[in-house]
């Protein structure tokens, strides 16, 4: 049955309001640059997803479900989606006439990713997956009169396309195989390759398309690449809410148990994008192209939970998906505060960050030692629940080589507060920071180190989530 009730998506509905008013004000050349109130709205749509139903409860012929897990990543896409517009409102290569589009696309895209927080249909996921990525494929280029822009938007556009053909033509194998397209369906059958080697197929193919939006190894070609040609803005946003769309929906096939084979080589694969991720992020200049090779990174140890599966597994892989979108953010918002004009920043552009802005070098600080996973911060506690629910599932040899690569990340995240703190800067200046943009940076930082210490709650609410999918 339809069995559509109004209350249920009220994150959706206001998310189709905002739309709408964007929509208004990009073609009325007198509204296409009163656009302030925007990182407001969104921030007003976290608390709406915050407060909604987290009740089991089925929409749209049970292709739509709202539980504890979709209302969760809808609370942190609109709470990302906030960030990253008070970070774009300062885009300075946009110009007025773009600045309602701009928004209007990126808006776009996180409705395709609260979509896909709760579509449990595998056609429903791929529309969903496909709304997301085509506005995310118009905003790339939005960075005027570099190249770099457009080859990164040309290689996001060819990637992606072959990334989600092969993942639609591994739904026709599911299809073929288990006579059905529905997760609470599939969850119930047999996943085995000894039984089912062409629906294991199929879902392999069909995750394929998720671990190209992580930068999974061998997936991650395009992530370098984009996250050096795009703005620095737009660069936020695709290096942080795609990944926590990829994630919700990888958490929710995960739960079909498929088996050792496949989870073995998922594993293999998280081994070597740990390792190759980090290993070539030790060479970078741009910080924006580590950060590319850092995610490929990440995305191994995201995968760790996973593979792991069960609750405990399941909870850790989400909870680290709202870890790393701050961690990340942090970052960024550093970056576009440094560069006044727009430009790439180097990591020499950070000499003497301490003494030209000692608020940015101290949350760069933050930021950095996060993502190398020290604690007291999220990093920390995010990769230790991931270390354990691997090694309770039985991949110590996996937990071995994440931790041998955290090592690793501390030299080249450390070597980004090292510049900022003991080097002098080669031209002294003075970066202006407004009050908003500082207290902006301050309250991520103190949000990455709340997540670091009180993570209890949270994680205490995601295993109860994550229990509600696998029965």
């Amino acid at each position: 049955m339809l069995n559509f009730n109004p209350q249920l998506i009220i994150p959706e509905l206001y998310m189709v309001a905002l739309l709408a008013v964007l929509f208004v004000q990009s073609i009325s050349d007198s509204l296409k640059d009163k656009i302030q109130w925007v990182p407001f709205a969104a921030l007003l749509g976290a608390v709406l997803a915050f407060f909604s139903p987290t009740g089991v409860e089925y929409m749209f012929y049970e292709s739509y479900r709202i539980d504890g897990l979709s209302q969760f990543f809808k609370t942190i896409i609109f709470l990302g989606l906030a960030i990253c517009a008070a970070n774009a409102l300062r885009v300075g290569s946009l110009g007025k006439a773009n600045r309602a589009d701009y928004f209007f696309f990126m808006y776009i895209s996180a409705f395709g990713l609260l979509l896909l927080s709760s579509t449990v249909e595998l056609f429903t996921i791929y529309i969903s997956l496909e709304l997301a990525s085509f506005a995310l494929y118009i905003l790339l280029p939005f960075r005027n009169k570099d190249p770099r822009a457009v080859e990164a938007a040309i290689k996001y556009v060819l990637f992606g396309a072959v990334a989600t053909a092969i993942g639609l033509y591994g739904i026709s194998y599911i299809l073929a195989a288990q006579h059905t397209t529905y997760i609470n369906e599939l969850l119930t059958l047999d996943w085995s390759f000894a039984n089912q080697p062409m629906a294991l197929i199929g879902l392999t193919m069909f995750l394929l398309a998720f671990l190209y939006k992580l930068a999974l190894f061998p997936f991650h070609f395009w992530a370098p690449d984009v996250y050096q040609g795009a703005s620095n803005e737009t660069a936020a946003f695709a290096a942080t809410l795609p990944k926590v769309g990829a994630i919700v929906i990888m958490v929710r096939l995960m739960a079909f148990n498929p088996g050792m084979e496949v989870k073995t080589i998922l594993a293999i694969f998280a081994a070597i994008s740990m390792t190759f991720g980090n290993l070539v992020a030790l060479v970078q200049k741009d910080v924006k192209r580590l950060l590319g090779y850092s995610s490929v990174a990440h995305a191994g140890f995201i995968i760790m939970g996973l593979v792991a599966g069960g609750a405990y597994g399941l909870a850790a892989a989400s909870y680290y998906a709202l870890v790393y979108m701050v961690m990340n953010l942090t970052l960024f918002w550093i970056i576009t505060r440094i560069s006044q004009d727009g430009r790439n920043v180097y990591i020499s552009d950070l000499r003497g960050l301490y003494s030209s802005s000692p608020i940015l070098a101290f949350v760069l600080a933050v930021s950095a030692f996060a993502l190398v996973g020290l604690p007291p911060t999220a990093g920390f506690i995010g990769k230790l629940f991931l270390f354990n629910s691997a090694w309770d599932a039985g991949f110590y040899w996996l937990v071995i080589v994440a931790v041998i690569n955290t090592a690793i990340a501390i030299f080249y995240y450390l070597n980004l507060v090292r510049h900022a703190y003991t080097l002098d800067e080669v031209v002294p200046s003075r970066i202006t920071l407004s009050p908003v943009g500082a207290s902006i940076a301050v309250i991520l930082a103190l949000g990455v180190l709340y997540l670091g210490v009180m993570p209890q709650n949270i994680f205490d609410f995601l295993v109860q989530a994550s229990q509600g999918i696998l029965s």
